[in-house]
């Protein structure tokens, strides 16, 4: 294995609390700060629990996909067949080694996962409109702003504590072309 590569691998339940703890790291509090992903400007609290990310690892239709470098925990996402598409979610990659790349090649590890095991052609996602930043990283990545605007869930603080009261979700496609062996 060259010293570069990684390994991917579905979550099990013994993965929880590493995920859980990735996910915190990159969107909330001192950490995330330090990483260009955080959240922190915009919600407070949690981003996830470990009780989401036992029912994305259990539900039929749905993994959590982890890179891993040397049995270190660098990055995950959720994935999810919905009908024709695939969801893209609950993307982390650590604070410490964003804008090495890692990002890049899990969505496209991910886009790969989604089309060989579900046969989507679409992956799909929601970011905060206000992550105008994250949107251009997405576009550069061959994802489109579809115009479809999410409300954000006011008053479920499995989400976070929002900042600010305008906050909603924009849903990014892309095309994802034919499956190949």
């Amino acid at each position: 294995m060259h010293a570069d590569e990684l390994v991917y691998r579905a979550a099990t339940a013994a993965d929880i609390s590493a995920v859980v703890a990735l996910v915190e790291s990159a969107y909330r509090g001192e950490s995330g700060r330090r990483g260009w992903t955080t959240e922190s400007h915009l919600l407070n609290g949690q981003r996830t629990d470990a009780q989401d990310v036992g029912e994305a690892i259990a539900r039929p239709d749905s993994l959590v996909l982890l890179a891993e470098r040397d049995a270190v925990l660098l990055a995950c996402c959720h994935l999810e067949k919905q009908g024709d598409a695939a969801y893209f979610g609950m993307f982390a990659v650590d604070p410490t080694r964003q804008t090495g790349g890692i990002g890049k090649r899990v969505i496209a590890e991910a886009e790969r996962v989604a089309r060989a095991q579900w046969g989507v052609d679409r992956m799909r996602m929601t970011v905060i409109v206000q992550r105008e930043e994250l949107i251009a990283f997405y576009e550069r990545r061959g994802y489109a702003r579809t115009g479809q605007i999410k409300p954000f869930p006011y008053g479920d603080e499995r989400f976070g504590i929002p900042r600010r009261d305008d906050l909603r979700f924009e849903v990014l496609e892309k095309p994802l072309g034919e499956v190949t062996a």
